[in-house]
């Protein structure tokens, strides 16, 4: 099964990039038809992971995917799955 990832580190600080890149990996994964898109904010403070989860849960962007999964071993870890 193919699976999508995006690692935010290198862009931390970029508001805009940060949009883009979420936005292109959900663009990506519906056009590819990849189920599992696999999102790093990484550990930090969680800024970025609030971030990441705020976006997730906007009304469009929330109709595009079927579930959000924290990984329980790693907090620095986002899967969002879809279904086709």
């Amino acid at each position: 099964m193919a699976k999508l990832k995006v690692d935010l580190h290198p862009i931390f600080n970029r508001g805009e990039a940060i949009e883009s890149a979420l936005q292109r990996a959900m663009d990506d994964a519906e056009a590819k038809r990849i189920k599992t898109v696999e999102i790093i904010p990484g550990k930090g403070s969680g800024q970025l992971k609030k971030r990441v989860l705020k976006f997730l849960d906007r009304p469009e962007v929330k109709a595009r995917y079927h579930r959000v999964d924290k990984d329980a071993k790693n907090h620095g870890r986002l899967f969002v799955y879809f279904r086709f």
